[in-house]
């Protein structure tokens, strides 16, 4: 027998031995444990012995335990106790078909151990490694995560499925209790849940904006965070109920007190309500709540007019809510008041509160459109002329008369006899010509002695306009936007004759204005198509000189389209090209080949239009948006206004116009304790 296995056998026999009972009686189940700095191997024999299991060791598993036992105990607490002792250092058993594997404690969720489902029990205990799933009812499984992790150990595991929001936690099965306490505790219902609170006389919007205003006041010392938190009450207006909200349920308490005071019965039948409009239109709004009205009570048209409190035509008006009602007036009245932008209702609480549910859904912010047009139009013109003319004025007859010849072309300016006349008059382009000495010619008088005259002339005209209005409107609004100027136009005028003895010529004129215009009306969809009525116009002055009037280029689209938020999109234009030649010459002198360029003048011209109008819409839903639009522009003009700045000139006085000033951001104004902001105050 070797020393090694020897040293064994006497540590098993020193650590086993019977233990005395005390009533000097001897019990052969009960052992004595005594293990000081014991190699892990050896403990593993020994316990394996008494216990009859079979071990399998990781080689990773290396080190000494010390185990001390003052009295006997059962061996079937053996196995428990040198559980205790492997998972003290660091060590984990795996029990598996008969098999026990002692393996680092971190690997020890890599191996098969008892599972727990999400419904069942803990079927070990002890300091034996198992895995169970705690399924949740009321809280979130990952906001646990955070919990739970300091109370496990760090080689073991826990993990959040948010799916079907479960926990799943690999630990000691004495630890696992404890959790199981610990989660059973935290998933409890929130007492934050909403709550409803019917309202049978007062009306929800009302009850809301007062609740709110009195409530909020008790939590400025809190955060925005907590406040969300604590109390929140929203109004349903179908059901005339509130919903309410708080983290505090002796505030719900509260609430439900003051609620119960505010929502009683009136003294009075027919209540004044004042109800502060927020975005739309007072006197409009109050049509249409009187066009509802009469039409549930089943008024003609025809009482539109009148006010509700005024009899029926032919007697027949009726209550909102009763169509069998025998009344002959309409219990109710529905006035706008302009200068504060309220609506005025006086009946009794019930229509009240189904004119008012009705009311805060028409006084909605109306969304906006703002539409940039872009006219963008290229002209192209080239013109060449060539042409030889030459005359011969000098010629005498045999009677002492004159005579002359020659060639002759174009218009004033062009021809060889207009420029002997006055030279001063002679087009644009190359002249040259030979002259000798002056003519006189009976009735014209002394001109020039021009023998000969070559034009040559080319021109090269290029033009990009590009002009983008733009306009900022309300959905279902027309908008128009000009900018131009008012040009008069003659439409008759009328001259006495000479032999009157007060002749007083007159002449009538009509003003029209020429230049840009852009006349819009949007449509917005539900899905945030717009729907466009457009109409574009591009006018200009092209002759001034003419006798009959005013000559005028104009270039209008009438059209209704369908464009998306943000979409650039065609809706008119032109694409012209125009080619002519001319040629002004002798007959069969000027087809001549070579000499015949003597007898002829040739003009040829290319002209070419490219004009097209876009239209890109954006939808304007809130302030926010309105503002990256305002900025844009207004820091755009400053751009400019600083451009335009004249420069610093040391001979002249510096001279600076006046400019926009910085944008800023507003200040958010000081709450107003007149009336308006409160939708629902002022009741009486």
């Amino acid at each position: 027998m070797s020393l090694r296995n020897a040293l064994l056998w006497l540590a098993l026999a020193m650590a086993i031995y019977p233990a005395w009972p005390v009533n000097a009686q001897e019990n052969p189940d009960d052992v004595t444990l005594n293990f000081v700095n014991a190699e892990v191997e050896g403990v593993v024999k020994v316990v394996a012995e008494i216990t009859g299991k079979n071990f399998v060791v990781d080689p990773r598993v290396k080190g000494t335990i010390s185990i001390v036992s003052a009295e006997p105990l059962p061996r079937a607490l053996v196995y428990d106790v040198f559980l205790s002792a492997l998972r003290l250092q660091g060590f984990a058993a795996i029990e598996d078909r008969g098999i026990v594997r002692i393996v680092p404690e971190a690997d020890a969720k890599l191996y098969p151990s008892p599972t727990v489902g999400r419904h069942g029990m803990a079927r070990v205990s002890g300091d034996r490694i198992q895995t169970q799933v705690f399924a949740l009812k009321y809280q979130s499984a990952a906001q646990l995560v955070p919990i739970l992790r300091p109370l496990i150990a760090p080689n073991n595991a826990i993990t959040a499925y948010q799916n079907n929001n479960t926990l799943v936690i690999t630990d000691y099965a004495n630890n696992m209790l404890r959790l199981s306490r610990i989660i059973d505790s935290i998933d409890q219902p929130s007492g934050s849940d909403p709550i409803m609170i019917p309202l049978q006389y007062a009306s929800a919007v009302d009850v809301a904006a007062t609740v709110n205003h009195l409530f909020a006041e008790s939590l400025q010392g809190a955060t925005t965070t907590e406040a969300t938190q604590r109390f929140s009450v929203v109004a349903d207006a179908r059901s005339n109920s509130l919903l309410a909200r708080s983290g505090d349920p002796s505030r719900l308490v509260q609430l439900r007190k003051f609620v119960a005071m505010l929502d009683s019965r009136t003294n009075a039948g027919g209540n004044i309500h004042v109800v502060y409009l927020k975005n739309a239109e007072a006197v409009k709004l109050a049509e249409t709540l009187r066009a509802i009205y009469q039409g549930d009570a089943g008024v003609p048209a025809v009482a539109a007019a009148l006010p509700l409190g005024a009899p029926a035509p032919g007697g027949a008006g009726q209550m909102l809510a009763t169509s069998t009602a025998p009344a002959a007036t309409v219990p109710g009245i529905i006035q706008a008041d302009a200068a504060t932008n309220s609506i005025i209702i006086t009946a009794p609480d019930a229509i009240y509160n189904n004119l008012r549910a009705a009311l805060d859904k028409l006084d909605v912010r109306r969304a906006q459109v703002y539409v940039e047009a872009l006219i963008v139009e290229l002209t192209a013109d080239k013109a060449a002329e060539f042409g030889v003319q030459w005359q011969n004025l000098s010629g005498l007859g045999k009677d002492g008369t004159q005579a002359f010849g020659g060639t002759n072309f174009g218009g004033a300016g062009h021809n060889i006899i207009g420029i002997s006349q006055n030279p001063t008059t002679a087009a644009p382009g190359l002249n040259v010509g030979v002259v000798n000495g002056h003519v006189t010619i009976p009735g014209i008088g002394q001109i020039l002695n021009l023998g000969l005259l070559v034009r040559a002339l080319e021109t090269d005209g290029n033009a990009n306009i590009l002009s983008t209005p733009t306009l900022l409107t309300l959905d279902n609004e027309e908008a128009e936007i000009v900018i131009g100027q008012n040009v008069p136009f003659i439409t008759g005028q009328y001259a006495l004759s000479g032999g009157a003895t007060t002749p007083t010529p007159f002449q009538t004129i009509e003003r029209q204005d020429v230049g840009l215009k852009l006349r819009i009306k949007p449509q917005i969809s539900e899905g945030g198509t717009v729907r466009l009525q457009i109409y574009q116009e591009v006018s200009s002055i092209n002759d001034k000189a003419n006798p009959a009037g005013v000559i005028t280029n104009k270039r209008a689209v009438a059209s209704t389209v369908l464009v998306d938020d943000g979409q650039i999109v065609v809706i008119g234009g032109l694409i012209q090209d125009a080619v002519s030649d001319g040629v002004d010459r002798v007959p069969v002198l000027g087809s001549l080949p070579l000499i015949g360029g003597l007898f002829r003048s040739r003009t040829r011209s290319h002209s070419k239009t490219n004009l097209m109008i876009f239209l890109r819409p954006t939808l304007v839903r809130d302030s926010q948006r309105a503002d990256v639009f305002t900025g844009q522009r207004y820091d755009y003009i400053m751009g400019e206004q600083l451009k335009a700045r004249p420069a610093h000139s040391p001979m002249l006085p510096d001279m600076q116009p006046q400019s926009l000033p910085p944008r800023t951001v507003p200040l958010p104004l000081p709450p107003a304790s007149g009336p308006g902001p409160a939708a629902g105050e002022g009741r009486h």
